[in-house]
């Protein structure tokens, strides 16, 4: 038997079939085995031969490009075409919450909004601290409200009956009315659309006038 690519014999040598073909051991290292990406040397037949995104590593040499632990049986992580353990990983590249400031680790629910980003149990209004979750919340400046507290801080309120003001309103003298409250003083018969006239900076209708 004769090796297939250089025609030695193979007579008392260790040899290996491919494709039906034998091959002495450096022939087959020379044509079929793979380098190594960390130390440059080929990858032989008696080496482990671990692999990854057709990159390929002899089983000593797969080791974190930072802090070079082995990554063997390890979780690891890709960027730039190096390799880095788990830890190395997220310390420099993972994203993290807005809100505590951890990585996000694999698995996590993430809550986004526009560029920013939080751990579930982090996306929180600012004032009650109450979870949002899949509930709507309202952005003002770097904060989250939830609709509740935004209402409570922000929301215009009638002078009268101090409730948020959703939808129309009247303003008289720079105060905010609901329609419904902005009534004659001495009969309570609604102004809204209609004359009145103003006393002791207070509103009438023409009638009580």
């Amino acid at each position: 038997m004769f090796c297939h690519h250089c025609d030695d014999s193979l007579a008392g040598h260790r040899y290996v079939l491919r494709d039906d073909h034998p091959y002495c051991i450096k022939c087959y290292e020379n044509v079929f085995a793979n380098n190594c990406d960390e130390c440059g040397k080929i990858i032989g037949i008696d080496s482990k031969d671990l692999s990854y995104k057709e990159k390929h590593w002899h089983e000593a040499c797969f080791l974190c490009n930072k802090c070079r632990t082995s990554l063997v049986d390890k979780q690891f992580g890709s960027k730039a075409d190096r390799i880095y353990c788990g830890p190395c990983y997220d310390a420099q590249f993972a994203t993290r919450c807005d809100g505590c400031g951890d990585v996000f680790k694999a698995g996590m629910k993430k809550m986004e909004y526009k560029t920013r980003q939080w751990h579930e149990k982090c996306f929180v209004c600012c004032t009650c601290k109450n979870p949002i979750g899949t509930k709507s919340f309202i952005p003002k400046e770097h904060d989250i409200y939830c609709a509740k507290c935004y209402e409570e801080k922000f929301a215009t309120k009638c002078i009268k009956c101090s409730k948020v003001i959703t939808q129309g309103g009247v303003t008289y003298r720079n105060d905010p009315w609901h329609r419904e409250c902005f009534t004659c003083t001495h009969c309570q018969k609604s102004l809204a659309g209609q004359r009145f006239t103003s006393r002791d900076d207070k509103p009438y209708c023409a009638d009580c006038f």
